[in-house]
């Protein structure tokens, strides 16, 4: 089992940036994919992005493509949403979720293809 916990989160002003953490712990993190999601209030859980095991495949939401980057490094057992640009649809609980798997190059956008989440971090974004 993987332990997975955010930071990062806060409230920030439209169009500044923030960094978003997710530190793993309790297995070997390479082992697996990663994603990050996030749920508004009053709205269903949706994929932002995600990133496979050695880092080499990564896929966007189109809401958030050339504004969000996702990277990991496996030497410090962490995955990264580095969010630009951010706006006020933005504004959302963000959940990263980890995926044991095989394939070094796949990556994973359902939310029910993943094993393990975390607590989530609020990203609150104001006009």
């Amino acid at each position: 089992q993987v332990q997975l916990v955010e930071s990062g989160g806060g409230l920030v002003q439209a169009g500044v940036s923030l960094r978003l953490s997710c530190a793993a712990s309790g297995r070997t993190f390479s082992n697996y994919a990663m994603g990050w999601f996030r749920q508004a209030l009053g709205k269903e859980r949706e994929f932002v992005a995600a990133i496979s095991r050695s880092g080499t495949s990564i896929y966007y939401a189109d809401s958030v493509k050339g504004r969000f980057t996702i990277s990991r490094d496996n030497a410090k057992n962490t995955v990264y949403l580095q969010m630009n640009l951010l706006k006020p649809e933005d504004t959302a609980v963000y959940y990263c979720a980890a995926r044991p798997t095989y394939y070094s190059g796949r990556y994973y956008n359902v939310g029910s293809d993943y094993d393990y989440w975390g607590q989530g971090t609020q990203v609150t974004v104001s006009s």
